[in-house]
């Protein structure tokens, strides 16, 4: 049978009318989904390859399922990395409603993106869907990625083509940024494909200390040379007391500072001021070891001073500090006061020491040690899911994914697992962890980058043990398993 005579096979009005229809099928039988495009963060510049990207636009068009066969039972692999999900869909959206709806805000978008002082992302690509896109399938509540866009099919009808065709992917979360500002869309990638884990704490315990007096302390000790070329940290030795009780004998630690490539000794600190030292005759204050030379100090002695301070519970009580607390000691009601200074353990946030730098003197009575607490920790509420958080000293950046609060753990001052991704580097333990949002802020106790599972859940990490079966049955460690080719 020939050709339809009433058709021109080419004509502009005739194009109009098959799109027209076309778009009036996809109303009625189609489904509305969100079309998601992907901006470019971070690239390989080697392999060109996508390191990090962001989703934080959506945009709603009309599909029409075409093929859902990749929801068969079929597609779910097993493989030795676990259950591997392969569901695929097809959908079919109207090319004249994504160029005359979608591709205007995408230019526009892109557009923006360039006058920006944003130079790391990029939108490419504006003309058509592309590859790596996303689609949001509201039936089943799931993102699926954009593998193929076919525009041939049907091949050029009446001179044209006028749909696009797109072969979509269950998408497979890695580090990107979603943050599209529809719950629905941003709630699927909760629990997925998180990179680190942080444990964070409020106030915790604030450290409390005493201390006690005596005459003939060792009120300071005077480095009068820094010496030079220490190794390591050298020791500090001061002559017996001349009561001849082993315990009135003072003790002292030094520190050390590296200046243009020369490590010297930088102060000495009063660990025990001891007690029954003569004013008039001071005892000799040693530098030994460290394969240094030339570092010398003199001791100056007082009566009425601080000769130690203790903790009255043990000092590591004293947990979740951000940075160096300040010791106060009250002076004396005549005299000079004492001071001292807190040996601090950033990495676990601890105090470990306090350590007098001057034990002051007058005091009739052993003065009261204040520490100073973590006031400005664990305020301004809880974190909300995917907002930034930064860290104080690292200013590192990252997106929440998920929050537990762990009661389980204390119920007075729980601890706060926040699951992250999309880090901008890698936080530091002590520093504060403050909620863009929220204004949340507590302190990061520990962290975890290799956190591909969940505790709560069963463990999918199993990427070492996989390596050790698997050299047990190839080793190439003395000849090649499979054999030598000679030519």
């Amino acid at each position: 049978m020939a050709l339809n005579p009433f058709f021109l096979q080419g004509s502009s009005n005739e194009q109009y009318l098959v799109q027209d229809l076309i778009n009036e099928q996809l109303k009625i039988y189609g489904i509305d989904v969100y079309y998601i495009p992907r901006k470019y963060i971070k690239t390989d510049d080697v392999l060109n390859e996508v390191e990090s990207s962001r989703f934080d636009d959506n945009f709603i068009i009309e599909a029409y399922l075409d093929n859902y066969e990749g929801y068969a039972p079929g597609s779910d692999l097993m493989t030795k990395f676990g259950l591997r999900l392969k569901n695929e869909i097809n959908l079919v959206i109207s090319r004249e409603r994504f160029e005359n709806f979608i591709v205007p805000l995408l230019e526009g978008i892109r557009k923006g993106i360039e006058n920006t002082s944003r130079p790391d992302h990029t939108l490419e690509l504006t003309t058509r869907p592309k590859e790596g896109d996303l689609i949001y399938f509201p039936l089943g509540q799931r993102l699926f990625e954009i593998k193929r866009v076919e525009h041939e099919k049907p091949f050029y009808q009446l001179g044209k083509n006028y749909v696009y065709e797109l072969q979509c992917e269950l998408y497979e979360y890695e580090n990107e940024d979603i943050d599209t500002s529809i719950e629905e869309i941003d709630k699927t990638v909760e629990d997925e494909g998180y990179i680190t884990s942080l444990r964070l704490v409020g106030l915790g315990i604030t450290a409390t200390a005493t201390s006690t007096i005596d005459d003939g302390v060792i009120q300071k000790i005077v480095l009068t040379n820094d010496g030079a070329f220490y190794s390591s940290t050298p020791t500090v030795t001061i002559e017996e007391s001349p009561t001849g009780n082993e315990v009135d004998n003072a003790s002292a630690i030094a520190f050390t500072r590296s200046v243009g490539g020369v490590r010297s000794v930088s102060d000495i600190r009063i660990i025990y001021g001891g007690r029954g030292y003569d004013a008039s005759n001071p005892p000799l204050v040693t530098i030994t070891g460290g394969n240094g030379t030339g570092a010398a100090a003199t001791a100056i002695i007082s009566d009425g001073g601080v000769n130690q301070i203790e903790s009255i519970f043990p000092i590591e009580v004293g947990t979740y500090y951000f940075q160096e607390p300040d010791i106060t000691i009250s002076g004396p009601s005549v005299g000079q006061t004492a001071t001292a200074k807190a040996l601090f353990d950033g990495g676990r946030g601890v105090i470990t020491d306090i350590h007098i730098t001057n034990s002051g003197f007058g005091y009739t009575e052993a003065p009261t040690v204040q520490i100073s607490n973590n006031a400005d920790v664990g305020i301004g509420g809880t974190y909300k899911f995917n907002e930034t958080i930064t860290g104080s000293i690292s200013g590192v950046t990252a997106k929440i994914n998920k929050i537990n609060v762990r009661e389980d753990i204390d119920i007075n001052n729980p601890p706060i697992d926040l699951i992250i991704s999309g880090n901008s580097g890698q936080f530091s333990p002590g520093e504060l962890i403050v909620g863009s949002g929220s204004s949340a802020t507590y302190i990061l106790k520990s962290y975890n980058n290799d956190n591909y599972e969940n505790e709560y859940e069963e463990n999918y990490d199993d990427n070492q043990e996989i390596e050790f079966e698997a050299d047990q049955i190839l080793d190439f460690t003395e000849t090649n398993p499979f054999g030598e080719y000679w030519c």
